[in-house]
Formats: structure tokens, C-alpha cells, sequence
């Protein structure tokens, strides 16, 4: 199947292996020098031995940390006011569901301060902001409320606080309607799919779970997330002359920001700016929820003719965006007695929200990870993306495959359990391996697997089988306080599903004073990207970091970027940084080679200097004699993920170009009379592959870890019998705190690997696959509510594990046992 490749993905691929590989000659292209790599072995030999300050496979410290820190970092909210600044705030509905009869504005536009008030009439363009073009996410809606907290209008006035009083006098005629909050009433309820559904199916499944040996069902519920990033939803619109607008706002996804402005406002995508600099946290919640506000701004810019900033305070902000979709999942499994699996089939119910948003693709990537590492010889998996009354859930971390896990390593623990094995080695036994073993449920074949060495080193690292031991005998001994461990693997597949976003580009212009401006279509949200990407430039360039200006995100130079999400950021924009570099150092190349009389091969990019022939001179000099020369030192790169393809009809293709796999093991205790927990010890193994920088890895995974471990435990939605979202504040959502961490928090990086395919520098995605790891936890608090009733039965907890939930759990094996 990987061979089946177009011509042009063959001449991607082809082109890959000029940059990337180090071990054979690369051929001149025709008509132009042979390209100069980085770091060449002939170039090596006659270096300096201080190498520059940016190389790749090194630690380096956050371009923006110090100002992180200081509070020198400037976001949206920071930009200074230009003269007759507006301030807009949501109007939004108390009510779950009801047919809109009218709204009574009157007394909102006689408030102090009221400038004008927004509806669905005042839209000049199309009333959508659906990321997908389903016309099903309206700005403000007309005919009916779809659910509690939903925006009905906007006021704008001339500060933030009178438009937020202003908007609580709004007067809404109404007539109620019956509502669905979650995924099993909604589907009692017989409500439609936001989305279509998928089917993954390979095998015989219904005859192979009939000759199973041994068979269970069951079902488990697996609760949202709120992303709680630091800096909320804002957005900051000013008008320009004719149509123009530009927009500053926090998100992931400039260009569909802006293509969401050009729709509502009638106009043309070339008459919209969108800039970025950076975010202060993202996880998913900025990709596509930031178009409402977004559009908000930009409609009250074009009205009123003066700038216009939205930023809706936290209670809003939660109450109005999306959340991780939270799933009931009913599977069967069938197995053998060594806990082999034979079979499975499992239905996937979403709680998707009023819109469809992403929820089709984010259903779509749970039954995708619905396998986990385990090789299911027979299979069917089927989506259910429910509409509910509720807010549109969207992109989080890990965009569904998250759940997806949790899903196979709940099927795990049960068949642990009901053959009286260690789950470990039900794991070790159902790992994907071998001929026969490779392929997934959509028929990707697993041709990277490193999971045996992965679990191996960690298993014997964390010493669990030792620990393990110990556990099982104090908890035999100990009446109240009970402990658990769990080690759990992630497979994480790589690449957005929709194939089109796997494209990149990149702007660089070295000037004639030899600094270097970076622009890429990616966006800093914290994790590094920006840091990487520069890495990257000044490795190729072999000049110091330093030299090296990263510029905001803006559609202005990088048009058609895709969103910062599915862990791509530094694959896709690094390889288009690079390619844009190549450029300019084949020109450079040609420069030198006419100019100076030497070959292609003679000329080499050597730390802070270009050595040409026999002689060496500084980077900057011979920028400056390429500029003289009218040499153009500037290119845009470009680049598109190769071998991917998937045909979703058939549930068959290659939707990931690679994987990305780690494990964890965690060792929790438990007081068996209030619940409460806490986790001891967290050991982390996992893969980057090559890591272009191991200190920024390093805190993905940890902050990942951390994030996965609060969504399972102590992250609870909960929605009130009228609707409304009752955690919608810090004060009610508990996130982890620092007292949260693992008491011994081990954390490293799977230094021997290297990606197979041909990534940047063969590094591996971080920012999605290590958020899994945070599982171990869930399954070690299962162990421990187990002993209980002397592991005889799988305690089938719930997520999130609350205090609450375990105590019932505990109560209720007493009870059985």
C-alpha cells in the first residue's frame, strides 16, 4: 500500500532525502549546483570547533521564556489601543433549548456607554462560522436557541464594563422546547448525527466473537475537558480603507480566522489579515472557536467604522466554547484463555453539541486509536456523533484519540482481570508484531513498531515488576489505605486525517547584514514551535539563534496555513522552513561558484562563516557580496506530507504518515473511606525520535502527563437538570494543581530512536501522544480499588476516577465480594 505513490508524492519524498539524508551523494538537479547541506561530512573536518549556538539535537531555551516569566511577553490583550477603541460583549441564552420569538434590545442600546447592539440582521455577509460548511454554527441564531449559554447578540459600547451590564438587560421571547444533554438521551430522543458516522471494519467479527473461548461486554463512560488555557478567547478587529480588516486574535488557526471574517463580512479572504504573535495556551479550544469572536469584532469594526476587542470574561469563555467531547462507549471482546484477543466490536457515542464544529473528525480519530497498540485479528468499530443541547464540543489534545485509548486499555483491564493475569502481560501479549500481526482496523500496516523495547527498558527502569510485588502484599495487609500500579503503552498516529491540511509554507528573508527574518504559517501557543523552527533555519544556515528574528503569525505572508494541531507543527513547518532555506543556499551556492571560479563542492556553510574554496569568509561578507551581486535572498518553502492517503468510505488508506509511541508507569494510593488519592511515583519513557530539542520535549511530555492525568481524575463537566454548565469557573473545575504532581516524577526520552520516514531531522511529533500517558494513573487507581475485593472483578470506573467515583467504586466491590 506504500508503494502506491503519485508522482508527485514520489517527487516529495525524493526531495526529502536530498535534505535530510547525510550518508550518500545527492546529484545536481539539472541546470542547477549541486544543493550544500547542512553540516556536510567534508565541511565537518574543517570547522571550528565551537559549533553555533542553534544547532538541532540540542537544548535551548524557549525563545519567549524569560519574557514568559517577566510578563514582557506581549498577547492580543496587550496591543496597545488605538484613539475611539470599542469593547464588545456576548449576550448569550438562559435556556437549553427554545423556539426564538423575539429579542426585546431596548433597554441594552438606552445603557450608558452602548454604542450599538449586534444580531443575526446585522450580518452583512453569510451567518455561519462552521470550520466544516455544514451553514450549521450560526454567529447569532434566528429561529431557535440551541443551548444554555449560546450567544444572541452582541453589545457593543465604549468600555468592556458597560457592555457587559448593558448586556444583562436584554429581554428574550421564547418558547421552550424538550432538550438532550447527553449522548445516551439524545440518541433516545432519536437525534440526528452532527456528522456522518464511521464504520472501521476488517475481518469476520461476528463468527469470530461466536468462537471465541471466552467473552465479555461492557461499557464505560469517559468524561470531557475544559482547556482551561491561561489566556481566554479575545479577538481585536480594526477597520482599514475600502474592505480591509485586520484582525489580532488567539488562535490556532489564522487562516481560517480569516476566511470565517471575509464570510460574514461579504468580502473577499484578500481583504482580511489575521496576526498571531502568540497565545497563552491553546490545546485544541483555539482552532476553531475563536471564529465567533473573531467575526463578533470584525462586524462591529465594519458598523461602527472604529476598532472593536472582544474578550469574554472566564465564566463566558467556558460556558461558550466547546469542550473535549465526552464518549459512552459499549464493546464486546472476545479472547482466548492467555488473554489473547480474538475479537472486537464497539460503538462509539458522542457528545458532539448543537453544531457539527470538528466532531466528525474528532469521532473519526477516536475509533482510529480505539486499538491502542493492540493487533485486533477481527474488528468493528462504529461512531455515533450525537447532537445534544449543548455547547459545540471541538479540538482538544489529542482531537478524540485520547478516548479512543482509554477505550482499549479499559478492554484490556477487564480481560486482566477475568483471567487473573498481571495487565501487563495481557498488554505484551496483544502488542501489534510480526507478519500477520501489523495491521490496524482503517489497514494501515504498523511497520515502526518499537513498543517491546519501550515497555522492556521502562518496565525494568521503573522496576514494576518488583514494586508490583510489594503492592499486592501491602495491600493484603492494609485495611484503609490501599496502593495500585499500572504501565500502559501509546501508539499515537501522526498527521491530520483530513489529508489537505499536511502542507505548510515559510518565509525567510536573509538580509544584507546577514540577519535572517523567519515567518512561518505555524503559531507559538508555549510549546515551542517558533523555538524549534529557528533552530532549524540556523542549523541549515549555520549561523548563531541569534541571528535569527521570529516574526508573528500572519496571512499576510503565509497564506493557506493550516492549524496548529494534530502534533504537527514542527514536522509541517519546520520541513517548509527548510525548504525555503535550501533555496537560498542553492542560489548562494551558484553565487560563489561564478563568482569565484571554484565547484559546487568546494563551497561549504561552516559555523558563522562560508568557506569558498580554499579561502573562508564570515556569513555576513558574503551575504553583503550576494546582495551586490543582486543575488535574491529571500523564498517562500513549501512542503506536503508524503505516502498518506484515506478513503473514508472504505475505512481504508494510510491517514498517518507515522507513530509516535511511550509508557508509563504510575503507582497510586487510595484511602478506601473518603477516595481521596494521591500519585507516588510516575516513571515516562517515551519517543521523539531524533529531538530537535530534548529540554522543550522533555516539558511537553510533562506538562502532556500532567494534563492526562487531570482530565481522568479530578476535571468533572457537570451539567444541571435546566442545562446549564455548573463548572464553568476555576472556583467549580479542578484542574491539577502543583501539589498534584507524582510525588517522584521520572521523565526521559527514548534517545536510540530515530523516525523511519523522512521528518525534520528524523524527529518525532510530542505535542499529542505523551497527553495518553496520563492512562497509567487511571489504570493504577483501578488496581487499587480492585484489591479490595482481591482483583476477583474489574471495577469499571468511570472517568473522570473523582474521589467520589472511587469511593463508590470501593463500596460497591465490598459489597459484591
Amino acid at each position: 500500500m506504500d508503494d502506491e505513490r503519485t508522482p508527485q508524492d514520489s517527487e516529495v519524498s525524493d526531495r526529502l532525502t536530498e535534505l535530510l539524508e547525510i550518508d550518500r551523494p545527492i546529484p545536481p538537479e539539472p541546470g542547477l549546483p549541486e544543493p550544500v547541506r547542512s553540516l556536510e561530512p567534508a565541511a565537518l573536518a574543517q570547522a571550528p570547533a565551537a559549533a553555533v549556538s542553534g544547532a538541532v539535537h540540542q537544548n535551548r531555551v524557549h525563545d519567549s521564556a524569560e519574557k514568559h516569566v517577566t510578563g514582557r511577553a506581549d498577547y492580543t490583550d496587550d496591543i496597545a489601543q488605538p484613539e475611539g477603541t470599542l469593547h464588545a460583549y456576548l449576550g448569550v441564552s438562559k435556556i437549553a433549548r427554545a423556539r426564538l420569538k423575539g429579542l426585546d434590545l431596548d433597554a441594552v442600546r438606552r445603557a450608558p456607554g452602548v454604542v450599538d447592539v449586534l444580531t443575526a440582521a446585522d450580518v452583512p455577509g453569510i451567518n455561519d462560522v462552521s470550520p466544516t460548511g455544514r451553514n450549521d454554527d450560526p454567529v447569532f441564531p434566528t429561529d431557535e436557541i440551541e443551548f444554555h449559554g449560546q450567544p444572541l447578540f452582541a453589545v457593543v459600547a465604549e468600555t468592556r464594563d458597560a457592555a457587559r451590564r448593558a448586556a444583562l438587560l436584554a429581554v428574550v421571547d421564547c418558547e421552550p422546547l424538550p432538550f438532550a444533554l447527553d449522548p445516551v438521551s439524545a440518541r433516545k430522543a432519536d437525534y440526528p448525527y452532527v456528522a456522518p458516522p464511521l464504520k472501521l471494519e476488517r475481518g469476520e467479527v461476528d463468527p469470530a466473537l461466536s468462537a471465541a473461548p471466552r467473552r465479555l461486554a461492557g461499557s464505560i463512560r469517559i468524561g470531557g475537558q475544559d482547556h482551561m488555557y491561561l489566556e481566554g478567547q479575545i479577538a481585536f478587529a480594526i477597520p482599514g480603507e475600502d474592505d480591509e480588516m485586520v484582525v489580532h486574535c488567539s488562535t490556532q488557526h489564522p487562516s481560517e480566522a480569516q476566511h470565517m471574517v471575509a464570510q460574514v463580512l461579504g468580502v473577499p479572504s484578500n481583504a482580511v489579515t489575521v496576526n498571531v504573535r502568540r497565545m497563552g495556551g491553546g490545546f485544541g479550544g483555539k482552532e476553531s472557536q475563536m471564529n465567533l469572536f473573531c467575526a463578533v469584532a470584525a462586524i462591529a469594526a465594519r458598523r461602527t467604522g472604529r476598532p472593536v476587542k472582544i474578550r469574554p470574561d472566564r465564566d463566558q469563555d467556558m460556558t461558550a466554547t466547546g469542550k473535549r467531547h465526552d464518549f459512552v462507549v459499549d464493546y464486546t471482546v472476545g479472547f482466548d484463555e492467555s488473554g489473547r484477543i480474538q475479537a472486537v466490536e464497539a460503538d462509539f457515542a458522542a457528545r458532539c453539541g448543537f453544531s457539527s464544529d470538528l466532531s466528525g473528525p474528532v469521532t473519526d480519530r477516536a475509533l482510529f486509536h480505539a486499538d491502542n497498540a493492540y493487533f485486533y485479528p477481527h474488528v468493528r468499530l462504529r461512531s455515533h456523533p450525537m447532537k445534544t443541547n449543548t455547547v459545540s464540543n471541538t479540538a482538544f489534545r489529542g482531537f478524540g484519540g485520547p478516548q479512543g485509548v482509554v477505550f482499549a486499555e479499559r478492554m484490556i483491564e477487564e480481560i486482566a482481570y477475568a483471567t487473573g493475569q498481571d495487565p501487563l502481560d495481557v498488554r505484551k501479549a496483544n502488542f501489534y508484531g510480526g507478519a500477520g500481526r501489523d495491521l490496524t482496523p482503517y489497514h494501515q500496516s504498523v511497520e515502526d513498531n518499537i513498543l517491546d523495547r519501550l515497555v522492556g527498558e521502562l518496565e525494568e527502569k521503573a522496576d514494576y515488576r518488583r514494586r508490583r510485588a510489594q503492592i499486592v502484599a501491602a495491600n493484603a495487609g492494609s485495611t484503609i489505605v490501599k496502593r495500585g500500579i499500572a504501565l500502559t503503552p501509546v501508539k499515537f498516529g501522526i498527521s491530520f486525517t483530513a489529508t489537505w491540511y499536511n502542507q505548510a509554507g515559510a518565509l525567510i528573508h536573509v538580509y544584507n547584514d546577514g540577519s535572517i527574518h523567519l515567518n512561518h504559517g505555524g503559531t507559538e501557543m508555549g510549546q515551542g514551535l517558533n523555538t524549534k523552527v529557528a533552530q532549524v533555519v540556523a542549523d541549515a544556515f549555520q549561523v548563531d539563534f541569534e541571528r535569527i528574528k521570529i516574526t508573528k503569525t500572519t496571512t499576510e505572508k503565509v497564506p493557506n496555513t493550516s492549524a496548529t494541531a494534530a502534533s504537527s507543527g514542527s514536522d509541517l513547518n519546520g520541513m517548509a522552513a527548510l525548504d525555503a532555506v535550501e533555496q537560498i543556499k542553492a542560489r548562494l551556492v551558484t553565487f560563489a561558484t561564478e563568482t569565484y571560479g571554484v565547484a559546487a563542492e568546494d563551497v561549504a556553510f561552516l559555523p558563522n562563516a562560508v568557506r569558498i574554496g580554499a579561502e573562508t569568509m564570515s556569513f555576513d561578507a558574503f551575504v553583503k557580496e550576494a546582495y551586490k551581486a543582486r543575488i535574491q535572498l529571500s523564498a517562500a518553502g513549501f512542503y506536503k506530507t508524503p505516502k498518506i492517503h484515506w478513503d473514508r468510505d472504505k475505512g481504508m488508506g494510510r491517514p498517518f504518515y507515522y507513530y509516535s509511541y511511550g509508557a508509563a508507569c504510575s503507582e497510586v494510593s487510595i484511602d478506601t473511606l473518603t477516595g481521596e488519592y494521591r500519585v507516588e511515583r510516575t516513571d515516562i519513557l517515551h519517543d521523539v525520535g531524533r529531538s530537535l530539542n530534548p529540554a522543550l520535549d522533555k516539558g511537553q511530555v510533562e506538562g502532556a502527563f500532567v494534563q492526562g492525568m487531570g482530565w481522568l481524575t479530578t476535571e468533572e463537566l457537570w451539567w444541571d437538570d435546566k442545562g446549564a454548565l455548573r463548572t464553568h469557573a476555576p472556583s467549580t473545575y479542578k484542574i491539577p494543581l502543583a501539589s498534584d504532581r507524582p510525588r517522584v516524577f521520572n521523565v526521559d526520552l527514548a534517545d536510540w530512536s530515530e523516525n523511519r520516514e523522512l521528518t525534520i531531522k528524523r524527529s518525532k511529533a510530542v505535542g499529542e501522544p505523551p497527553f495518553m500517558l496520563g492512562i497509567s494513573v487511571f489504570e493504577a487507581l483501578s488496581m487499587a480499588v480492585a484489591s479490595v475485593a482481591d482483583y476477583r472483578k474489574c471495577p469499571r470506573l468511570d472517568a473522570p476516577a473523582t474521589p467520589e467515583r472511587v469511593l463508590m467504586a470501593v463500596s460497591r466491590l465490598k459489597t459484591k465480594a
